[in-house]
């Protein structure tokens, strides 16, 4: 089978390796989509820190390739974990420092290969709705949802999401679907019209008049809650804290590889609740009948489907085609 390791920035190097043999407690799976977004491009450029050599790849999909488990018959279509909560042996002093998640392709290796050992738990099985390219946005349905039970808000009241990113509109849809009504607001006047086709209502530009405009919106009252969308760039951090009205709450989405420096001074004068975010795992099974009754519809985004032979080029000028930011997904297909 053929893996692909990152040895240093810049350098990924297709390494052929024996099949994953068999253990007890785990299954083998033939990875056949990967997900590829812009932790992974930062991560190649050097501009996130890991640990060299180490696989890429944090969202896959595959199938199981034998008959070792009989809650994962063999061909059973699955979701590969992209975040695994890090073993305790109950034993060791708890590093408190550490992070309870491993996260694939930073700090364990992801899933840029052929074939990969995958314990049952690590590792959910799909339903025929749900195809591949759906299926690898789930972790993004699932953060989704971990956000909009951080909000707590209420059906018909007003919420601000800052970021108009495939993961903004993406929660700005889920919020849609529990009758909530989601102001989205970015810097970049592309990404607000991309968004409006997806179905957003409310798109408002990050300028001088932004306050203004959510209250006009809001019938003076401002936004019950806000959300900061850091995958998304060009907005200030302290957005949410203009837009939301006192006691209510802010929500910041980043992963746990994101550096996000907030000035708090907003937040006290209006004794706001700030809530923080990375992902969503628990929420997978969730995020797969949200995705199966289509209550959020990533369709209209533009999927970049190419081949392992493409796979270095793709990395490579990931960050240098201002269009990607707007409506472009890209997969690997590991089968061609």
């Amino acid at each position: 089978m053929y893996l692909w390791n990152l040895v240093e920035p810049g350098k990924l190097v297709r390494t052929e390796a024996p099949l994953p043999k068999p253990q007890e407690g785990f299954v083998r799976v033939r990875v056949t989509k990967v997900f590829l977004n812009s932790q992974d491009a930062a991560i190649y450029a050097g501009a996130i820190r890991v640990r060299y050599p180490i696989v890429p790849g944090r969202f896959a999909v595959g199938f199981v390739s034998d008959e070792t488990n009989p809650l994962f018959p063999k061909g059973t279509r699955v979701l590969l974990h992209g975040y695994r909560p890090v073993p305790r042996n109950g034993t060791e002093k708890r590093d408190f420092s550490a992070e309870d998640y491993y996260a694939c392709g930073r700090t364990t290796d992801g899933f840029l290969s052929d074939f990969v050992l995958v314990a049952p738990t690590d590792m959910t099985a799909l339903p025929s709705s749900v195809s591949d390219e759906r299926a690898l946005l789930l972790h993004q349905v699932a953060a989704a949802k971990e956000i909009s039970d951080r909000l707590g808000v209420q059906r018909g009241r007003h919420v601000a999401v800052i970021g108009a990113d495939l993961m903004g509109i993406l929660l700005c849809q889920l919020l849609i679907y529990q009758q909530t009504a989601p102001i989205l607001v970015d810097a970049d006047k592309r990404r607000l019209e991309f968004a409006k086709s997806c179905g957003v209502y409310y798109t408002v530009p990050a300028d001088a008049g932004l306050v203004d405009t959510v209250a006009s919106l809001t019938g003076g009252r401002l936004a019950s809650g806000a959300v900061y969308v850091a995958t998304a760039s060009g907005n200030a951090t302290d957005l949410p804290f203009l837009l939301t009205e006192r006691c209510g709450k802010a929500v910041y989405f980043a992963t746990s590889a994101n550096k996000v420096t907030i000035d708090l001074a907003g937040a006290l004068r209006k004794h706001l609740s700030i809530h923080c975010v990375s992902h969503g795992v628990k929420y997978l099974e969730t995020a797969i009948n949200l995705m199966a009754n289509k209550a959020v519809d990533p369709t209209l985004f533009h999927g970049n489907m190419v081949t392992s032979r493409n796979l270095q080029e793709l990395l490579s000028t990931y960050h240098v085609r201002p269009e990607r930011d707007v409506q472009e997904v890209n997969y690997i297909d590991l089968l061609r």
